[in-house]
């Protein structure tokens, strides 16, 4: 597992936010129909007209129609509605969201790390190891860097984050095409972006380490070989992972329901 002084959180934190757009996004537009009431017998020689019943339709939101290169100062100005955390808003100083979003979300789907795309979160301290005995293990303390990860999943507004994604889907399938991908659904990458995290296994016990000459390596050969994108969220720490993942699959659950 390689560690450098200062590991650059990038596409994790997006992939958390849009996935749980994406997914409630599914929540909102594909609901079971109501079922309709039986009509109550008519007893009457004669018939009966029954009033005709008028159909209710949620009012669809209107996309954003603004090109793709000027979208950033407009995110900028709604995005504190998805959440009531300020660091949303630090994290989003970048330039190009959108196109850089893709890019990462795309990284993680195929398992390769979204560091280059997105500079946005960098955790403070650095990677811990202590000894245990003869052995390294990792230090608890490296985990509490990831806190605010966990924490802003946690604090997205469902109906803002839905509404959010339904005016930038055009946009988002744009910058998809433009990083090469013409002919593909932005949606199934980020489907598969999803399943890499919910595949990360939440270890309670000590993780033990390997010294090498400047970094560390995981014991657990299983573990080592996990994906450079689930090596990230694996660095998380055990709490955080479960927070992140129980809240994934809680929109998962409530989407199949």
């Amino acid at each position: 597992m390689e560690e450098k002084k200062k590991v650059i959180w990038t596409g994790i934190v997006f992939v958390l936010l849009v996935a749980a757009v994406i997914i409630i996004y599914y929540l909102a537009t594909h609901k079971k129909s109501p079922e309709v009431p039986e009509t109550p017998e008519i007893i009457e020689e004669k018939p009966m007209k029954l009033p005709e019943q008028e159909t209710v339709k949620d009012e669809p939101v209107e996309p954003i129609d603004i090109p793709l290169e000027e979208s950033d100062e407009f995110i900028r100005g709604i995005i504190d509605n998805i959440s009531s955390d300020p660091r949303i808003s630090e994290w989003i100083k970048i330039d190009h969201l959108i196109k850089k979003f893709v890019a990462a979300v795309d990284n993680i789907a195929n398992g390769l790390s979204p560091r280059k795309q997105v500079v946005f979160f960098e955790p403070k301290g650095e990677f811990l190891a202590k000894k245990k005995g003869e052995k390294h293990i990792i230090d608890e303390d490296s985990y509490k860097r990831y806190n605010p990860v966990a924490n802003v999943f946690s604090s997205l507004d469902t109906k803002e984050t839905v509404n959010l994604y339904q005016r930038f889907e055009p946009l988002i399938q744009e910058a998809y095409k433009e990083l090469g991908y013409p002919d593909k659904d932005f949606n199934e990458t980020l489907n598969r972006a999803i399943k890499e995290l919910l595949a990360v296994p939440v270890v309670e016990d000590d993780i033990l380490l390997i010294s090498k000459l400047k970094s560390f390596e995981l014991a657990d050969s299983e573990l080592e070989e996990m994906s450079q994108a689930q090596k990230h969220l694996f660095r998380m720490g055990p709490e955080n992972i479960k927070k992140i993942q129980h809240k994934l699959q809680e929109l998962q659950k409530e989407l199949n329901d």
